[in-house]
């Protein structure tokens, strides 16, 4: 092996904050093939199925230990009134989804298939309530309905379409991107509806919701600022009893312009590094937002949930524009590798992510052939099939000697190696990224506190940066073994292929 050209030192006995297994969270919107034609086929159809929810995607997504999904919206949720999404399907009333594609909707999907699905997954639901053009009763409602489980009215009223027990709904959002969508509001107004609606958002019996308030545009962080303000004194947290306990974030990585955002697979070099040095831009805003809550409570009562978060190009040639169905490839793979590595960093504070989306639309983990009907696994979703190990695990700090190699993109300097570690037990996971299109990398992990067993480590890389998979070559971006690993008790040297993402899962002595 040449000599490292990055040495990273890890104390494998100086555990830090727990990394939340609900960074890894997906989201699901009414949006494109989303729900109709990704999670939902009919109980009619010839897919296999549970009750119309298509049971090869169920069985993709319960292989990464998906810890949440957040529904039903994104800007649809702010339109949707959840009692036109239960009772006999035949008797539902449609709707038009006027923000993706101006279809009509016939909400055969809703809360009962949404509680089933989540079921079927093993996940927790994270319902996205309408602020929006919805009112405080209806949320209000929509709590009772699916949380309480006496005789109440909206207990009767879910008893009455088919399911006798309440279910357990442990996140509730209070509208969807308030300052866009969700209304157009300013900062003190949409607090004021927070606090108003949040009041309402009830703990019934034994389910405890976390209540979470539409929060800011990227590096808005007057936005968070006033959100905190409306409950906390500064310096002091929020007051018990908070009708919020956390606040979203929305942040999209683009390599263009909001008119012209790239291409998913057809892109040169420049593209991609523009592309990268966006992707950074996480770490930047997260500690942005993080500085504005911890003025406001520094104890880190309240949790920063990153529920909108991925690449957002232009959609494949010959879709519906607003179906929002993109390729891809394995630079979507890296950009999630570098959120993640963000996320553990600020695990104290972020306590919940959600890739936009699980399926068919923007960044997402699966998608559906559109002329074979296959399922598709893309590279980001090997990104979270490797990283199963973080899933609450503490977050260990990776501390570089030295410097990374960087690379100038629109004047600036970009790393072009990113890393986080955590461990649980007996064991550590290692996250290495070499965002470098063209040359490999020497890493040198310096572990401290600790001796080391053994060390199995998996690589996710391909021939090129646009590789990607699609029904034709399902495995063109697959992980594989890495054999170029050097180990003694204390330390591991790994040669990290171009543009790739490596794993270390390392035995613990």
């Amino acid at each position: 092996m040449t000599e490292p050209a990055v040495t990273a030192v890890i104390d494998l006995d100086l555990p830090g904050p727990r990394i939340s297994r609900h960074v890894y969270g997906h989201f699901a919107e009414h949006l494109g093939r989303c729900i109709y034609g990704g999670f939902w086929v009919g109980e009619d159809s010839s897919v296999p199925n549970d009750g119309g929810i298509r049971l090869d995607v169920v069985e993709a997504l319960r292989a990464l230990r998906i810890p949440n999904l957040r529904w039903p919206g994104g800007c649809f949720a702010d339109d949707y009134h959840w009692r036109d999404g239960i009772g006999p399907r035949e008797g539902r009333p449609r709707m038009v989804n006027s923000h993706w594609g101006d279809v009509v909707e016939d909400n055969a999907f809703g809360t009962h298939e949404f509680m089933h699905l989540c079921e079927l997954l093993g996940a927790a639901p994270y319902v996205s309530g309408n602020v929006g053009s919805g009112t405080v009763r209806e949320m209000s409602e929509w709590v009772e309905y699916l949380t309480r489980d006496d005789d109440s009215p909206m207990a009767g009223l879910r008893r009455e379409n088919g399911r006798d027990a309440a279910w357990s709904v442990p996140f509730w959002g209070i509208g969807n991107e308030a300052w866009g969508c969700g209304g157009n509001m300013t900062a003190s107004h949409f607090a004021s509806l927070a606090r108003q609606f949040g009041t309402y958002v009830r703990d019934h019996g034994g389910n405890t919701v976390e209540r979470i308030a539409a929060g800011a545009n990227s590096d808005d962080y007057a936005w968070t600022e006033t959100l905190m303000r409306s409950v906390a004194t500064l310096g002091s947290g929020p007051a018990p009893g908070s009708p919020y306990q956390s606040v979203s974030l929305h942040h999209y990585t683009i390599n263009g312009s909001w008119e012209d955002k790239g291409d998913a697979t057809r892109f040169g070099l420049d593209d991609y590094y523009v592309t990268l040095r966006r992707a950074h831009r996480i770490r930047e805003i997260v500690r942005g937002h993080a500085a504005v809550m911890d003025a406001y409570d520094p104890a880190r009562v309240m949790g920063l949930v990153v529920d909108e978060w991925g690449t957002w190009w232009n959609v494949e040639p010959g879709t519906n524009p607003g179906f929002l169905f993109q390729q891809n490839s394995l630079r979507d793979a890296l950009v999630a590798a570098v959120h993640f590595d963000v996320f553990h960093d600020h695990a104290e504070r972020v306590r919940m992510a959600n890739i936009a989306q699980t399926v068919n639309v923007l960044q997402a983990v699966v998608l559906i052939d559109p002329e074979r009907g296959s399922l598709v696994r893309t590279p980001t979703y090997h990104v979270f099939a490797m990283n199963t190990g973080h899933h609450d695990a503490s977050a260990l700090a990776v501390r570089l000697r030295g410097g990374v190699p960087t690379r100038e993109v629109e004047g600036s300097p970009v790393p072009l190696f990113s890393a986080s570690a955590s461990t649980r037990g007996d064991t550590a996971l290692v996250s290495l990224s070499n965002l470098d299109a063209g040359a490999p990398l020497t890493v040198a992990l310096d572990l401290r506190g600790r001796a080391v067993a053994d060390v199995a480590a998996t690589v996710l890389t391909a021939p090129t940066i646009q590789s990607h998979n699609t029904g034709d070559d399902p495995d063109a971006v697959a992980p594989a073994p890495l054999d170029s690993v050097r180990r003694t008790p204390q330390s591991v040297e790994v040669v990290l292929p171009p543009h790739s993402y490596t794993t270390l899962a390392l035995a613990l002595a």
